[in-house]
């Protein structure tokens, strides 16, 4: 039997051996987890310049590699009703396209008014329809949501366009494109578009966009309007896009409340949003800047003339008070008896210059990388 006192000396070595290699276990996980902290710290710092250094680089070098080529190796054809063109229809002349085109192919077209249903699908990059710029054709439909399709299902807001654009890089000088369903106050399915753009890298120079509920839908992708006239009665601005508008009209044809833009930002950490420069507002009705379709919609108008016919409450939550504290809706330096209104409401805001900053130029929309002159 091991005497007690002995057994007493042995527990204290045994428990003393434990905690100085606990110790030591410590420190070591210790050293480690700071190792680990910092490798992140520095990972994280080189990944940010990096990332920065590789943005310059870019800007640097201008229009993207494709869209240079496309350039270097441009095409036109023409179209005419009168049979002067190499086609007669806007839809003959797409199709004469090859797939998986990789040249810009500008297609001009004579004045007249096309009635014709347009889809360029993503296969069909690098595409300008470029108009007359004293006499610009015209490209028209009427169908709205509610009517029935091939299948005899209805068409739905997506299907309803006039003109309906997946592909990259398109760019439409010069051009009308029309929906000509009317809208009639309280009726269902009476969307009908006028142009659907879901292609990204996309411009827009000197167009119309006619409609009356929906008339632009700004589906998705990074998008660069310049002198255009927009004229709708409802949401007649919508969608997911990232867009800079400048130089605009926008022109309201409702009779009695309604809202220009109805932007769907769905998370916080997605890059969409209209930003609106140098701008002017006008026509009938009484209108809200814009409506929240998204939990985080984001609109930004900038230098812009607000007619009379702006509410004082500016912008509307669409009935979600969540997403008061969501949606970035701002104002900066506008001008006119619709701008700057005390009776805003208070989750609008009004931008400081630093916050206006990354809204009032080409580079909310990454244009130094792709927009070329038209």
């Amino acid at each position: 039997m091991v005497p007690k006192f002995h057994f007493q000396v042995i527990i204290i070595f045994l428990l003393s051996s434990w905690l100085c290699i606990t110790s030591s276990l410590d420190t070591q996980i210790g050293a480690d987890f700071d190792k680990w902290v910092s490798w992140n710290v520095k990972n994280y710092y080189y990944e940010k310049k990096s990332t920065l250094e590789a943005k310059r680089n870019l800007v640097a070098a201008g229009p993207d590699l494709k869209l240079r080529q496309a350039e270097s190796n441009r095409i036109r054809i023409r179209v005419s009703q009168d049979g002067a063109g190499d086609f007669k229809t806007i839809t003959e002349a797409l199709n004469s396209v090859p797939l998986r085109n990789t040249r810009r192919v500008i297609v001009s077209i004579a004045p007249g008014v096309y009635r014709e249903k347009i889809m360029i699908p993503r296969t069909l990059a690098f595409i300008t329809l470029l108009g007359d710029g004293g006499d610009p054709p015209t490209i028209t439909g009427n169908d709205t949501a509610s009517f029935n399709g091939r299948d005899g299902t209805p068409l739905g807001t997506f299907q309803s366009a006039t003109v309906a654009v997946d592909a990259s890089y398109f760019v439409a000088i010069n051009i009308k494109f029309e929906n000509s369903a009317p809208h009639v106050i309280g009726r269902r399915g009476e969307q009908g578009v006028a142009l659907r753009i879901s292609g990204t890298k996309a411009a827009f120079y000197n167009c119309t966009f006619y409609g009356d509920q929906d008339t632009l839908y700004d589906h998705k992708g990074l998008h660069y309007f310049n002198n255009c006239s927009i004229q709708g009665s409802v949401d007649f601005i919508f969608g997911s896009g990232r867009s800079l508008y400048q130089n605009c009209y926008l022109n309201s044809t409702t009779k009695k409340v309604a809202s220009i833009t109805a932007q769907k930002r769905t998370n916080s950490s997605l890059e969409s949003g209209f930003s609106f420069k140098n701008c002017t507002i006008t026509g009938s009705g009484q209108v809200y800047l814009g409506r929240a379709w998204g939990d985080y919609s984001r609109v930004v108008f900038s230098y812009t003339y607000m007619d009379k016919i702006v509410l004082p409450k500016g912008w509307s939550d669409w009935g979600d008070q969540n997403r008061d504290s969501r949606v970035y809706y701002g104002e900066y330096k506008c001008s006119g008896p619709g701008a700057n209104s005390p009776g805003r409401v208070p989750w609008a805001r009004v931008l400081t210059d630093e916050e206006a900053e990354p809204f009032i130029g080409t580079q909310f929309i990454e244009g130094d990388t792709w927009l070329i002159s038209p």
